[in-house]
């Protein structure tokens, strides 16, 4: 009967909540923000810019889009069977959208871990400065969101399919948010400079 509910309602009340969907402008106007002023500054020292995303490994980057772009894949489908009231199906697909956030940590993780040992920290230059405060802060969120997804895996464990369907997909548009932000930060920090 809820999920019949949720599934009538208007373009006035999203998946997820209204209130979800306003901390996503938010979080998306910020990051919004952060980059421009990087491009801003990026014209100020193109030669620096330049050279420090070359010290970048874009593999690394676009094999962790990969990683979360297939766990958004997952969390889709986990809804998805979680309104057909599937809850195995959704189980599963939340662990294999909570291995891609994993997956994505670790290898960033190595990625930080070469940086450090580099010496290329926040203080290294301006592109780095920037580098470190967009992807700590995305990491930020998607730890956030592993947690959240953590919290709903219980919850679906625990209640058998008993799970409110609003706070799954409110939990759901915040990981696809994590994913639209790293599909921003992707090209613009190790591609295009």
């Amino acid at each position: 009967m809820q999920t019949e509910q949720l599934n009538s309602k208007s373009i006035y009340y999203p998946p997820g909540g209204i209130l979800m969907w306003i901390i996503i402008f938010l979080e998306l106007f910020t990051f919004g923000m952060a980059l421009i002023a990087m491009v801003i500054n990026s014209k100020d020292e193109p030669e620096v810019f330049h050279n420090s995303r070359l010290l970048l490994n874009s593999t690394y980057g676009a094999i962790n889009t990969v990683f979360l772009l297939t766990s958004g894949f997952f969390m889709a489908q986990s809804v998805k069977y979680l309104k057909l009231k599937e809850v195995e199906k959704s189980s599963l697909f939340l662990k294999l959208t909570m291995l891609g956030g994993l997956l994505f940590l670790v290898l960033k993780s190595i990625e930080y871990y070469g940086k450090i040992q580099g010496g290329l920290t926040l203080s290294y230059n301006t592109f780095f400065s920037f580098y470190w405060m967009l992807t700590l802060f995305h990491v930020i969120h998607v730890i956030v969101g592993l947690v959240v997804l953590a919290v709903n895996f219980i919850g679906l464990k625990k209640k058998k399919g008993e799970t409110n369907l609003e706070d799954f997909e409110a939990s759901a548009a915040f990981w696809h948010m994590c994913d639209l932000i790293w599909l921003l930060l992707f090209p613009i920090i190790y591609l295009i400079f």
